[in-house]
């Protein structure tokens, strides 16, 4: 008896340690779940901003071809459904879309394989001989964009140095989401990183906002922010980084002139989000 009692013991502990919610059916075999390796971390850790430059038929047709993709798109007036604006989804986001391309962030690179990626549709930019038009965005697609890059980053713990745009994670070939893209608002409702304009005129410390400063030093302050730098750029390649630094967190400004004003809002954003 006590033999069969010590065989029942251990049936019931080999049942408690692979109770029900630890094992998988596959059919042909099963998965056991109860260890989990402590070794791994989320794939997902970027969100990324772009606009389409093209109407909402073209984006669709564009986005849905075999060579570039992206896991939503945002019309710039949303159809409505039962009262609620809807949101293309393209690409689920267990798998990789194609939005990102050559890109770097954080010390990333191909951030195709660790972001959502998010398409606008805007027209992005005209040119005549004297001016740069840019087109803003609808109201209605901040007002959808918001609910959903929230719920994103929710999902996914993505911290708010991590909510980019395209041309912050490839600046020698990218402008989107451009200057007109509400970056601020976004920071207001919990999206992305702005700096604390008490901070920025602390750095300011009373310097004229224009006033030049060392490119090399300014650029080694966007590297530790995240920018990817590469010391063989030349200064046009280096002056177009710092130019998608100011798109992004100065907008008024973005000729890519080194200033003390630039150099403020880095140090304040290093402040803020890295401790610095």
């Amino acid at each position: 008896m006590a033999r069969w009692i010590g065989i029942v013991a251990v049936l019931l502990a080999g049942c408690q340690a692979s109770g029900p919610g630890t094992t998988v059916d596959r059919g042909d075999y099963q998965l056991e779940t109860l260890h989990q390796a402590q070794g791994a971390d989320q794939r997902i850790r970027f969100l990324v901003m772009h606009y389409t430059a093209e109407d909402l038929h073209t984006s669709l047709k564009t986005l849905t071809d075999e060579h570039v993709s992206a896991h939503y798109l945002l019309p710039a007036h949303p159809r409505r459904e039962y009262a609620r604006p809807t949101v293309y989804q393209l690409v689920p986001e267990s798998m990789r879309a194609w939005h990102a391309g050559a890109s770097s962030w954080r010390g990333r690179t191909q951030l195709n394989d660790t972001s959502i990626g998010i398409e606008i549709v805007n027209r992005g930019f005209s040119r005549s001989m004297l001016f740069t038009r840019w087109q803003p965005y609808s109201a209605e697609q901040i007002a959808l964009l918001i609910p959903l890059s929230r719920d994103i980053i929710r999902r996914y713990d993505i911290q708010p140095v991590d909510v980019v745009g395209h041309s912050d994670i490839a600046p020698q070939r990218k402008q989107d989401p451009g200057p007109l893209f509400p970056w601020k608002t976004l920071a207001e409702a919990g999206i992305g990183a702005w700096p604390e304009q008490t901070d920025v005129q602390r750095y300011l410390a009373g310097r004229d906002p224009h006033a030049p400063v060392a490119l090399s030093a300014l650029l080694d302050k966007l590297a530790r922010y995240g920018y990817g730098i590469d010391p063989q750029w030349d200064e046009r390649q280096q002056k177009r980084v710092l130019a998608a630094f100011q798109m992004h967190f100065r907008p008024a400004d973005y000729r890519g002139e080194p200033d003390a004003e630039s150099e403020a809002i880095i140090d304040a954003l290093l402040h803020k989000y890295h401790g610095l």
